[in-house]
């Protein structure tokens, strides 16, 4: 995401919002390390309790928690009940990075 998008970008008026929160075990929130996208288009959560995680799940038909998890919305994306439309998501973040750089070459930013 940063090599691939945000330092390639460095114009670009994209979002990065982080969410972060523990599921395997050692994770903890004293060991996220925020500088992994440090730029001031992301910004970093941290969400104890999994809520965002959960939320994305229900509405998407998976079981458990969506995590290590990339979403991709345009500039059209309506955010209301659920954010619409999905233009491209993936997992693992690190190894769906080329697709999620295609994807977002594709919106012409």
């Amino acid at each position: 995401m940063r090599s691939d998008i945000l330092q390639k970008y460095p114009d670009s008026s994209v979002r990065v919002y982080v969410v972060w929160f523990d599921m395997l075990p050692g994770d903890s929130r004293h060991l996220v390390d925020t500088r992994v996208l440090n730029d001031s288009r992301a910004t970093n959560y941290y969400d104890p309790n999994r809520i965002v995680g959960s939320w994305f799940a229900d509405r998407s038909g998976e079981q458990g928690i969506v995590w290590d998890t990339y979403l991709l919305y345009g500039p059209d994306a309506n955010w209301t009940a659920q954010p619409q439309p999905l233009l491209s998501s993936g997992s693992s973040v690190i190894g769906s990075s080329g697709d999620l750089a295609a994807a977002f070459r594709k919106l012409g930013q």
